[in-house]
């Protein structure tokens, strides 16, 4: 069961204020599929959040229902404090970047950032003084005459942007924005994603199911996983304090080693594993007696000349640093090494601060 995070912000004087976005047992089926299963979350205004999970784990269906494409099964969406259900997708303050742009080919990069301008009853004088803008917003006003297929794609996804935020929504929500883009062109993309939800000061809700991608751009990151919501909080917290071992495997790719709390010590657990019984940092949830993973990542462990006693099995150069796997105790164990580490075959010992390690629990859909 996830436990809702619904946070508001202050005005400054440490009154609460409304959240812009919220979810409360959200409910999405298809069929007698069930798409979203109950979710609960909250969106501030002026922040950057991301949707983030494997594909069908319900993510775009909570898009959908939010940008009206979809109806709601059961539970409620409110923004401003107003049901969105209640509202017609056309009259919604939300605009969409879709994947594949959407943009019309017959028409000019100005026409369709203009395209939507007549439809909110703006005076004609003003449609394209307006659209001009929009497009400087997103540095692209010098190519306005140029047709879609004179565009590389990060040319279009701009031009999507810019068609987004002319209508200035109250949120504009991403659906895979990024995916269609190489990967440097991804990562151009992401600083300048950030940099102009920052400048508008709009909240962008964005799907992905890349890590690296929500790590980037994320205020806030919600974890999905077959429906339901695994994990929600701020992308240090998520990385550093995973609830559970999907989370810790699924974000940064942690090693997860089985284990059993042996008892629980404030915010300390003991935790018996193969390679040893640890006091370590472990989830709000665990209790003597349960399942739970030892998380390690690869910047956690190193070459030591005391430790747990290891076999060399791979190395893989980075550019920075090299990523050593090891085995043991019938584990296998990622360290980094800054220096050309002993080839695979060589015995060597692992070393980690049970401070910097995490225990999350072993099972889906324990939480905090």
């Amino acid at each position: 069961m996830t436990t809702p995070d619904l946070r508001a912000e202050t005005d400054g004087s440490g009154r609460a204020q409304r959240p812009l976005l919220e979810a409360k047992g959200l409910y999405k089926s298809y069929g007698e599929v069930d798409a979203v299963s109950g979710v609960d979350f909250a969106l501030d205004g002026n922040s950057y959040v991301t949707l983030l999970g494997p594909s069908g784990c319900g993510k775009t269906s909570i898009l959908r229902m939010i940008g009206g494409f979809e109806e709601i099964t059961s539970g409620a969406l409110t923004l401003d404090g107003a049901r969105l259900d209640e509202i017609p997708a056309a009259r919604r303050p939300i605009n969409t970047v879709f994947q594949s742009y959407a943009l019309f080919p017959h028409l000019s990069v100005l026409d369709n950032v203009a395209f939507g301008l007549s439809y909110r009853g703006i005076p004609r004088s003003r449609i394209r003084p307006t659209a001009l803008e929009a497009l400087k917003t997103v540095r692209m006003e010098a190519m306005a005459d140029r047709r879609p297929r004179q565009l590389s794609g990060g040319q279009q996804q701009r031009v999507a942007l810019a068609r987004a935020i002319v209508n200035e929504p109250r949120l504009l929500l991403l659906d895979e924005p990024l995916s269609a883009l190489d990967r440097r062109m991804r990562k151009d993309m992401q600083i300048e994603l950030k940099d102009l939800q920052r400048r508008l000061g709009m909240t962008f809700l964005h799907v992905t199911h890349d890590q690296e991608e929500a790590f980037a751009l994320s205020d806030r990151i919600i974890v999905m996983r077959n429906g339901r919501i695994e994990q929600q909080g701020r992308p240090d917290h998520i990385y550093a304090r995973p609830n559970t071992a999907y989370v810790a495997d699924f974000i940064g790719g942690a090693v997860c080693v089985p284990g059993e709390v042996v008892d629980r010590q404030a915010v300390d657990v003991i935790l018996d594993t193969a390679l040893g019984r640890f006091q370590i940092p472990g989830a709000p949830p665990l209790t003597a007696g349960m399942a739970a993973v030892l998380c390690l990542r690869p910047e956690n462990l190193s070459l030591a000349s005391d430790g747990l006693p290891a076999r060399v099995t791979h190395c893989v150069y980075r550019g920075s640093d090299w990523i050593v796997e090891c085995e043991s105790a019938g584990q296998l164990l990622q360290a980094t090494a800054l220096d050309t580490p002993p080839p695979p075959g060589s015995d060597v010992k692992l070393s980690f601060d049970p401070a910097r390690a995490w225990a999350a629990a072993a099972e889906q859909g324990v939480s905090a």
